[in-house]
């Protein structure tokens, strides 16, 4: 018998991948106007901050409460392709993104990373974007172990009003 949690049951991830890879989406296509965090961004009604090149937008399928993601405005999908002073307003909104992540929820850790290329993991392969989570000590629970699920105690509304209110001046 395998000790620990064998997988992680993600159920709320079904449409936004039903979304990205359905049949209303261009396979493979790389355009804007197929882009799910283009249109997030452009909707702007999950944007936390946007500056004249990123925007900090409110991860739709969270992982755990106050989930976010940096996104460079411009359609790009690969890290390297970022450039100029678009890389330094993204690093500095995942600055921003870190200090209004400590305000808002005062969390022990946080995860920050970047998933490159659909086998990388990457939802969104053909738009660059970086994650940041929140993370407290004990923060599986009894749901993750014994349910294979993850419970967010937090509606997405209030998770982006507090990172607004959060959100560096």
């Amino acid at each position: 018998m395998t000790v620990g949690l064998e997988r992680l049951w993600a159920g709320w991830r079904a449409d936004f991948l039903a979304e990205v890879t359905g049949p209303d989406r261009v396979q493979g296509s790389d355009e804007p106007e197929d882009c799910v965090l283009c249109r997030v961004i452009g909707e702007g009604g999950a944007v936390i901050w946007r500056g004249e090149r990123c925007a900090a937008i409110v991860n739709a399928y969270p992982y755990t409460a106050g989930h976010l993601m940096v996104v460079p405005l411009r359609h790009v999908g690969e890290l390297e392709e970022v450039a100029g002073e678009e890389v330094v307003e993204l690093w500095a909104t995942v600055a921003d993104a870190v200090r209004a992540l400590k305000s808002a929820y005062r969390p022990d850790g946080l995860n920050l990373g970047a998933n490159l290329g659909r086998a990388g993991g990457a939802g969104v392969p053909g738009h660059f974007h970086v994650h940041l989570l929140p993370r407290w000590d004990g923060d599986t629970n009894f749901m993750t172990t014994v349910a294979e699920a993850r419970v967010v105690p937090e509606a997405l509304p209030v998770t982006l009003d507090r990172l607004r209110a959060a959100w560096p001046a």
